[in-house]
C-alpha cells in the first residue's frame, strides 16, 4: 500500500524528459521565411539555410526557420517586401526593384557601372540605406542589404561582343534602371523577375537574359542559352541588384529580448557584406555550369565596356532629376554612394 503512489524512476525520468521537451517546444519561435527562388538556389542553400542554422544555433534551438522557396505562400516576387510589412511573412529575402519606382533612393546602387564586388557593395549598401532610405522600408525591420556580384549577359542566337550587338534584342532586365541601360545600348529590355526567365528564353520571348551567374544552374538557362558575354573584370561591374533580408517588426517587437539579441547580432553591415560574400563566390560555381554545357564564352575588353560606360551616363542623370523632383538631393546622393563604395 505504500508503493501505490509512488513513481518508478524509469516513470519519472520518462515525464520529466516529456516535460523538458515540452517546454523547449513552448518556447521555440518558428519563423515563416518566404523568397521566389528554388529551394536549390544559391540564394537558400549558401545564404539563407546557413543564417537560419546560426540564429538557431546561437539560440540554443529557441529560434527556428520554416523556409518557404520560390513563393510557395503565394503572391508574386514583387509582393514579398509587403508580405513581410502585412505579416503574410516574418522573414522575406526580396528584391525590392521589382516594385519599380518605390524605392528610388536605395536604387542607386543599381545604376550603371557601381561597384567592383558584392561583399564590399553591400557593406556600402547597408550605411547608405539605413542613413537615406528609411523612409523606404517603413513598415519592415531590415537584417541585410545586399547586392549581387554583377551581372553577364546570356544570349540564344547570337553573342553579344560590341554595343552593336544589342541592336534588335530583346533582353530580360531585372530592374527599371537595368531597363533604360539596354535601352540606352540600343537593345529592346523586356522587365521580368527571374522565376519566368527560363520559359521566356525556351519559347523565345527573349534573346537572352541580363542575370548573375550564380543563378544561372538554379534555373538551369545554361541548358537554354549558347552564349555568355562577361565584361572585364577590371571594370566595374555591368549592373547589379539590391536585395533586402526583412522581417515582420511586430514578429520581431513579440520576441523575449535574449531572442531580439539573436536577431540583432546576426543583422547590420557585417552581415551585409557576408552575404555579398556568399554571391561573390557562387560566381565561380554558376559559371562553372555553361563551362560544363560547352557554352561560348567571350570576355567584353575594357575599351569597348567604357563606351558601353558613357552610352550609359544618362542613366544616372535621369536617376538624379528623378529623385530631386520627389524633394531629395540627388547628386548628394549619388556622390555618398560613390564615396562609399570607393572606401
Amino acid at each position: 500500500m505504500k508503493t501505490r503512489n509512488v513513481l518508478t524512476p524509469l516513470f519519472a525520468s520518462v515525464l520529466m524528459t516529456f516535460g523538458a521537451a515540452h517546454a523547449q517546444g513552448d518556447n521555440v519561435v518558428t519563423l515563416r521565411l518566404h523568397h521566389f527562388l528554388p529551394p536549390s538556389s544559391n540564394a537558400q542553400v549558401k545564404l539563407i539555410e546557413p543564417w537560419c542554422a546560426k540564429i538557431g544555433a546561437e539560440s540554443a534551438g529557441r529560434l527556428k526557420c520554416q523556409i518557404y522557396p520560390a513563393m510557395q505562400m503565394g503572391g508574386t516576387p514583387a509582393q514579398l517586401f509587403d508580405q513581410a510589412k502585412d505579416g503574410v511573412a516574418d522573414i522575406v529575402w526580396a528584391v525590392p526593384g521589382y516594385q519599380a519606382g518605390r524605392f528610388l533612393v536605395s536604387e542607386v546602387f543599381e545604376l550603371p557601372f557601381m561597384g567592383i564586388s558584392g561583399e564590399k557593395s553591400s557593406r556600402a549598401l547597408w550605411a547608405y540605406a539605413t542613413k537615406n532610405a528609411t523612409d523606404e522600408y517603413r513598415g519592415i525591420r531590415p537584417l541585410m542589404f545586399h547586392v549581387i556580384a554583377g551581372m553577364a549577359l546570356h544570349t540564344t542566337k547570337k553573342q553579344i561582343r560590341t554595343m552593336e550587338d544589342f541592336n534588335g534584342m530583346k533582353l530580360r532586365a531585372p530592374t527599371r534602371l537595368a531597363t533604360r541601360m539596354v535601352t540606352a545600348f540600343g537593345g529592346t529590355p523586356v522587365p521580368m523577375p527571374m522565376p519566368q526567365v527560363s520559359e521566356s528564353l525556351a519559347k523565345g520571348v527573349i534573346d537572352g537574359a541580363m542575370m548573375p551567374w550564380e543563378v544561372v544552374p538554379a534555373i538551369k538557362a545554361q541548358e537554354i542559352v549558347k552564349y555568355h558575354s562577361e565584361t572585364d573584370p577590371t571594370m566595374p561591374l555591368l549592373s547589379t541588384t539590391t536585395f533586402v533580408l526583412a522581417m515582420n517588426p511586430a514578429k520581431y517587437d513579440s520576441l523575449p529580448t535574449e531572442l531580439k539579441k539573436v536577431i540583432d547580432a546576426n543583422s547590420g553591415a557585417d552581415m551585409s557584406a557576408w552575404a555579398g560574400k556568399v554571391f561573390d563566390e557562387a560566381t565561380l560555381t554558376g559559371r562553372q555550369s555553361g563551362v560544363d554545357h560547352k557554352n561560348t564564352f567571350y570576355m567584353v575588353p575594357a575599351d569597348e565596356v567604357k563606351k558601353w560606360q558613357k552610352a550609359s551616363d544618362g542613366v544616372a542623370m535621369e536617376w538624379v532629376s528623378e529623385v530631386t523632383a520627389k524633394g531629395h538631393d540627388g547628386q548628394r546622393l549619388l556622390a555618398e554612394a560613390r564615396a562609399l563604395l570607393d572606401n
